[in-house]
């Protein structure tokens, strides 16, 4: 099997494989702070209680 460098090097494959990797990251760590800061306070556990009053 021959592998095609130029297809590899081409710049649209490289900052699409790195899309795939951010946009990801960026929709969870967006999740996570919205969930911390937006959550009822029956859906928050007894640590994050104790961190939000202080």
């Amino acid at each position: 099997m021959h592998l095609r460098y130029d297809l590899l090097l081409n710049p649209l494959v490289i900052i699409c494989s790195l899309l795939s990797v951010i946009i990801p990251l960026a929709v969870q760590y967006v999740n996570r702070y919205l969930h911390t800061h937006g959550d009822p306070p029956w859906k928050q556990s007894n640590e994050e209680k104790e961190r939000n009053n202080d």
